[in-house]
């Protein structure tokens, strides 16, 4: 009998470990929500190498268990996957993220155009837009700041904003910016249409110049020293893109550039993806913030979009004839690198099926990618 009592006692107690004890409507919430990111992945493939790790980094950090010093969870200190996620909330996942996208990134097309930099410039009003209506909503500056970012689509640099100014609301900025850049192909194309007109769509364009080696190298150079003497707090950013971009232009360290942008950046990936996503804890995750970050964000991004294009349109009325912009590209000024220059040359293809606009818009595109930093530079300079 004793020996029966004991077992239960024991089976008792294993019960309020397990995972079916603890559990709350929250997980429950949070597990579809990563399933769901699965799905979006996988049967859609939405950006898959992102929402791959995330969805499944949301089922990992919403394992409901009790919480008895067992150092099990993201949030406890000197646990495996706290110990992983202090890449995030050290800041150091995104700026190797940098790394290897500049080394994966030609440039060809925006030296080749400098004045595509002005639409990188233009999507960026997503950016402060969301800033302040932050600011209206409550927020504090600091945590504005960090929101405003997901305009700009990158979701690095909305990790590595959020780890400086608003610690606390980075699960739901990350989800957040990882999410609309996923619904690129989704948000972006009825702007377009509803912003331009039939003719705006078969603007044809010069071909783009062919650029030197020398050009090529010179740019991640100048690149680094224009951009980081205006901002030096973008340097983390900024630094490690031109660098990686200098590795790859250089063609003496073809090495270092391949290991930067495959097995060093996947590496990283599936990390910070992996990680953000254990962190959307529904204890952590799911109050009215997150709700209000999601609004504040869709917004960012339907502003940023729309001032891209806008201002392609109104940059057009100082331009010869021959010389104008197709406002289709102004959507690729977000910094959702190739998504949303490929949506240009999509949406593009509908209306002239002998318009390629791919090269064009790759333009403005990783003009964003270095405007988006640029930005969060300047709100960390006056937030930080």
């Amino acid at each position: 009998m004793d020996f029966l009592s004991f077992l239960g006692d024991n089976l008792e107690t294993f019960w309020t470990y397990t995972g079916i004890a603890n559990v709350t409507i929250g997980h429950i919430i949070m597990i579809v929500v990563g399933l769901a990111f699965i799905y979006l992945a996988i049967a859609k493939e939405f950006e898959p190498m992102l929402l791959v790790p995330i969805g499944f980094g949301i089922l990992i950090g919403n394992i409901p268990f009790k919480d008895a010093g067992l150092q099990l969870g993201i949030y406890e200190e000197g646990s495996v996957l706290n110990i992983l996620y202090q890449g995030v909330t050290s800041g150091w996942y995104p700026p190797l993220i940098f790394l290897g996208i500049g080394a994966m990134t030609d440039f060809s097309a925006l030296i080749s155009n400098p004045k595509l930099m002005l639409i990188g410039a233009a999507a960026q009003f997503g950016i402060f837009g969301a800033y302040i209506m932050a600011l209206f909503m409550g927020f504090e500056p600091n945590q504005a700041g960090a929101i405003g970012i997901i305009g700009g689509a990158d979701g690095p640099t909305a990790i590595f904003l959020s780890s400086k100014l608003a610690p606390n609301l980075m699960g739901a900025i990350a989800i957040s910016a990882y999410s609309y850049m996923a619904l690129v192909p989704v948000i972006q194309p009825p702007i377009m249409r509803l912003l331009t007109s039939k003719k705006d769509r078969v603007i044809r364009m010069k071909p783009p110049r062919i650029v030197s080696q020398t050009e090529k190298i010179l740019f991640p150079i100048f690149g680094l020293l224009l951009t980081c003497f205006l901002v030096p707090s973008g340097l983390p950013l900024l630094g490690l893109l031109f660098f990686g971009n200098l590795l790859k232009e250089s063609g003496v360290t073809r090495r270092l550039a391949e290991t930067a942008r495959g097995p060093l950046i996947d590496t990283i990936t599936i990390l910070l993806g992996m990680t953000v996503g254990a962190s959307t804890q529904a204890t952590q995750f799911l109050t009215l913030n997150s709700i209000k970050i999601f609004g504040l964000g869709a917004f960012s991004f339907i502003i940023a979009t729309a001032a891209g294009v806008l201002f392609v349109k109104f940059f057009n009325l100082f331009l010869k004839k021959d010389n104008k912009i197709n406002p289709l590209i102004g959507n690729a000024g977000v910094s959702a690198v190739p998504d949303s220059a490929r949506i240009s040359q999509i949406i593009g293809l509908e209306y002239d099926s002998t318009n390629y606009l791919l090269m064009h818009a790759m333009g403005p595109n990783v003009a964003g990618v270095i405007g988006s930093a640029v930005a969060a530079g300047v709100l960390l300079g006056f937030l930080g």
